[in-house]
Parts: C-alpha cells; structure tokens; sequence
C-alpha cells in the first residue's frame, strides 16, 4: 500500500509547541508528512516547493489551526491553495484546531478536529489517522447472539422473544414433560445460547397473560430469584404443536383413530405406537377429553389412562 502523503500547513509559533511532535508522530504511523522544515532548503524557491510540490501532491491537508496561524498570509494562502485542489481532485482538508481561535469561513462546513490538551490527544490523533487512511473507527461488527439465530416459526399474536421463550419451554418438555418449569433450569447461566434474563422475565409475563402459560409467582424472588415458576398451558402447547410439530395434524388424527377403535388406552401406547414424544401423547389426550371425546383417569405416576370413549370421536373419524 502506497503511503498517504500530507501536506501540514501552520504557523512557525505552533512548531515546538504541537507540530513538530504531531509531524513525527504521523511519520511514526506511515504517513509521509509534507514539512517545511524537513521539504525546504536554503535557495529552495518557495512557492514551487509549497505549491508545486507539497500541496499539489498531496493526498491530504492538514491546516493546524491557531491563535498564531489564522492571521498568518503564508498560512491563509495555502488554505485558498486547499480549496481550489479539493474542488478539482477531492484533496481532504483536516483542520486541526488547537486554540479557541475563529475558524476561516471556507472551513466551517468542514468538520474540524479540536485539540484541547496539546500533551493528551490520543484519542484525537486516531481520529486524524483515520480520516488520513480513508478509515472507520466503527468497531467491527460482532456477532449476534445465539438466541437470535433460532429458526422461528410465525404464531399470530405473539413477538419474537415470546415464540423463542414459548419454543424452548416446550423443547424442555418434549425431553423432560415435568411441571412446573423453573425458568432458570433452562435460561439461567447454563444456558450460554439463553436471551438476556430480563427480556426472559418479561415474556414469561405476556405468555402468562394470553394464557400460554400458567404463572405462579413467588414471595421474596424465588429460586435464583427468577421470581416465579410456569406451566405451559393446553393452549400454548397446541400452538407449539401446530407451528413446530411436523406433521402434528396427522399425528392427532392417528391417535384419534387408534383409541377410536379400542386400540390404545394410554399415552404408553400411543407413545410406543407411533414413536412420538411421551409430552405429545399425553398433549394429544389432553386435547381429546377437552373436547369431550374422551376421558381420563387422574394420572398414576407418568401414565394417563382413558376410561371412556365419545361417539362423538367414532362419528368424526368415519
């Protein structure tokens, strides 16, 4: 990469103050640096060496702006210079201004640097780099959060944070169908991939508040002071279900069948039956008696039992 040339117009008075060490400081950091002191020599003409060689080949123009230089000819001229090659060529003009001094009109629409501590000016001097290489300070663009890269299905009526807390929820229950659930076993610490804790909260609050949750809450926080425990209602199931489930209509009607005709009168059974998660099972079951398709006995440790089947059922699956 060619180095950036620039051109330093200022006042002699600024010199030892600021420009001798800001000029090595940009030599230090690959930028051949356009210096009188360093450019001009005794019987040099100084207009060729200005003008025909400093300003004209350079990339960029610094104007280091002062109480000393801003009534300066020389200074006022290569300013002029500045303009006229940034309307022909697109020279950048940084102005660099050190003192709380008046800045010239042709540079008011120019963002200047301002330089309030001439012995701590880091920060500014990165930025005069930047602009010197044409580049962003921007910080690189990292990487979203895990969270975000779920592939989500549309359900009506709810955000994205609540599909994502709704889905993990009832991903949980497919490999673990106990309740209630404490929702810091699946987005605590643990759980790298897990959304910020309080956006977590809030979900569980709205899911709670259109019935795809049951929410219990707790006096005094709670386990890991999450405040509260869940259960994911027979609603907030079935849309699961019907979003993420494949297949989960044929699967229902399936089941449907197999205890319409007297073939299976557990959830074991439809589980084994159709290998379909022991959760969906008993969701599928649930969803019939609350029909009035069937009923069932109370559950006797993780099996469900039907004790009677509807007509109604045997009619809708002719």
């Amino acid at each position: 990469m060619k180095a950036p040339k620039v051109f330093l117009s200022h006042a002699s008075e600024d010199k030892h103050r600021f420009v001798n060490e800001f000029s090595l400081r940009l030599i230090d950091n690959g930028v051949d640096t356009w210096l009188d002191k360093w450019e001009i020599l005794p019987g040099d003409s100084l207009v060729d060496k200005i003008f025909e060689e400093g300003l004209k080949e350079a990339d960029a123009i610094i104007i280091v702006l002062s109480e000393n230089s801003i009534s300066k000819p020389w200074v006022r001229e290569e300013l002029n210079s500045s303009i006229v090659m940034r309307l022909q060529k697109g020279t950048r003009i940084i102005p660099v201004v050190l003192d709380k001094c008046e800045v010239p009109e042709a540079l008011k629409t120019t963002l200047w640097e301002p330089i309030n501590d001439i012995l701590n000016y880091n920060e500014n001097f990165d930025r005069i780099l930047a602009s010197i290489y044409g580049k962003s300070l921007k910080p690189t663009l990292g990487k979203a959060p895990p969270y975000t890269s779920t592939i989500l299905q549309d359900i009506d009526g709810i955000e994205v944070i609540d599909n994502i807390v709704l889905k993990t929820s009832c991903e949980f229950l497919l490999k673990k169908p106990d309740y209630p659930i404490e929702p810091f076993t699946i987005f605590g610490d643990s759980n790298p991939d897990a959304p910020p804790k309080s956006e977590v909260m809030d979900s569980i609050e709205v899911l709670g508040d259109e019935k795809y949750f049951s929410v219990s809450h707790y006096v005094g926080g709670g386990p890991d002071d999450w405040g509260c425990d869940y259960q994911v209602t027979l609603f907030g199931f079935e849309e699961y279900c019907k979003a993420y489930v494949v297949d989960y209509g044929k699967t229902v009607d399936k089941c449907a069948a197999l205890i319409a005709n007297n073939k299976a009168r557990t959830n074991f059974e439809l589980h084994e039956t159709f290998d379909i998660p022991l959760m969906i099972a008993n969701h599928i079951i649930r969803v019939l008696e609350n029909n009035g398709y069937v009923k069932v006995s109370d559950e006797i440790g993780k099996r469900i039992y039907i004790v009677d089947v509807s007509v109604k059922l045997k009619r809708i699956l002719k």
